[in-house]
């Protein structure tokens, strides 16, 4: 049994309750390894410890801690095949992804924001000839951070590094459901040679570790990424006490295909983004409208497309779409596709458990890429964030009605436009309510552009130079001349 520890003060210790949480492989349905089971006092611990090693990494160079960040990314890269497979038993995505994309845009995050440290600037103005205006920012002390379970090491680097690289210090939370990669990261920081205190890893249950941190009086800044009731929660928590807080959240995101488009990168991009990770990517294109002049064609080759997907055991490197992360999230899609059946849909392909896995995947909580025609743009099918491998397909006739039902959520994370015609696509652009849009293309993304939703999709923006909200408000200076 894999057993878990906690990381605080530059150290690896058990939780101080000494209870622990089951490890279940997703492909298999069987537990392999225990998870601290960590509480209130164990986050106390771990704030003391960030807020004793704040001064001390927040003064360290830029230079120095660009030092120690690279050295992170370089154990990373060196640890590549046992970061994904630990990613890909906790997960059940394919190892194939966890190899391609999740560790090494862990390293990449590590590197990036390692070097814009480097390359800080700060605004001045000259006031005629009487004084000099100029600005300061600090970093703000220790950032609790709390990451999900879908994409666990890319995302908990994500926030880690900025924060760490403009001298904060961190308190994070993992998913319960997914520690694994963290617990490396842990042991990665120990060889990486970074002080005791500068990161700290707490894991548990969200109500238990994750309101601890929110609530904690000595932790200024929280990110979150994850569920909209989740983050609805930590906002007023937060609001009070005046943190400073980013929360990227949920997301029904259009996928709008245009009779002009290039269909063949529309398609292939397509079923990238309706089902790459299992569909559980808040990024996912889960509602496609497609121009009723080529709806029929595409819809069936996308149908044909889907049924080709390889389902299997996620450790063979021939599979391409692997086991949901748990039981529950498999009952929540099941639900989904009953309901829309019941709002007048039609499973055009998947709808449940497939047939043949193999013999150690039999119990494993696998779902059938799915698509779906026949329900309505309002219907809750098509308004709640299902986050499986489930996408309907709508048809559309005029740009005003597709941009309308596009709208028509309480969500506003992203959206993307298959279009040649490069106007439609800036009027497209301008018009959708969402944080990201991608014009032919998906998953295309500089990491020196912030990333946020809009409405309920969150509030905040992470990465690129963004990371200024790790430091404090603005100090302007004004030294008369």
């Amino acid at each position: 049994m894999e057993q878990v520890l906690n990381y605080i003060q530059g150290e690896l210790v058990p939780p101080l309750s000494g209870q622990y949480l089951d490890n279940v492989d997703p492909a298999t349905g069987k537990t392999y390894g225990v998870v601290p089971d960590s509480d209130q006092r164990d986050v106390d611990r771990a704030v003391d410890a960030a807020r004793q090693a704040f001064p001390s990494w927040g003064n360290l160079s830029a230079a120095d801690r660009f030092r120690v960040l690279m050295r992170m990314a370089d154990l990373i890269e060196a640890r590549l095949d046992p970061l994904a497979r630990a990613e890909c038993v906790d997960t059940g995505k394919p190892i194939r992804l966890a190899r391609s994309l999740d560790i090494p845009r862990a390293a990449a995050n590590f590197r990036f924001f390692a070097s814009t440290i480097l390359q800080s600037r700060s605004e001045s103005y000259v006031t005629d000839t009487t004084a000099l205006n100029y600005t300061l920012r600090k970093p703000r002390g220790v950032a609790g951070i709390i990451s999900p379970w879908n994409l666990p090491l890319y995302l908990l680097t994500w926030k880690v590094a900025p924060a760490l690289a403009t001298g904060n210090t961190v308190v994070a939370k993992p998913s319960e459901v997914t520690p694994m990669t963290a617990f490396l990261l842990s042991q990665l920081c120990l060889e990486a040679g970074l002080p005791a205190g500068v990161l700290n890893i707490v894991h548990g249950l969200g109500p238990k570790v994750g309101a601890a941190i929110v609530a904690h009086p000595d932790v200024p800044t929280i990110s979150f990424t994850g569920g909209t009731v989740t983050g609805r929660e930590i906002a007023r928590t937060a609001s009070p006490m005046f943190k400073r807080v980013a929360l990227e959240l949920g997301g029904k995101n259009p996928n709008i295909i245009f009779a002009d488009a290039d269909l063949e990168t529309a398609l292939k991009e397509s079923l990238r983004s309706s089902f790459a990770n299992q569909g559980q990517v808040c990024l996912s294109g889960s509602r496609m409208f497609v121009q009723r002049a080529i709806f029929g064609e595409f819809v069936d080759r996308f149908v044909e497309a889907t049924k080709a997907i390889r389902i299997g055991d996620p450790l063979e490197d021939s599979t391409e779409h692997g086991a949901l992360v748990s039981r529950a999230q498999w009952d929540k899609v099941r639900f989904y596709v009953d309901l829309a059946k019941k709002e007048g849909g039609r499973v055009l392909c998947g709808g449940g458990a497939p047939l043949l896995l193999p013999a150690r995947c039999r119990d494993g909580f696998f779902f059938e890429p799915t698509v779906i025609s026949g329900t309505t743009p309002d219907c809750r099918v098509n308004q709640e964030e299902i986050f499986g491998p489930v996408v309907t397909v709508m048809p559309f006739e005029s740009e005003g009605e597709v941009l309308a039902w596009a709208n028509q959520t309480a969500y506003g994370l992203s959206a993307s436009v298959w279009t040649a015609d490069v106007s439609r696509a800036h009027r497209m652009a301008a018009a959708l309510e969402c944080g990201t849009v991608w014009v032919n293309c998906w998953l295309l993304r500089d990491l020196r552009v912030p990333f946020g939703g809009m409405k309920q999709s969150g509030v905040g923006r992470e990465g690129g130079d963004e990371a200024i909200r790790f430091y404090t408000e603005p100090k302007i200076v004004c030294l008369r001349l």
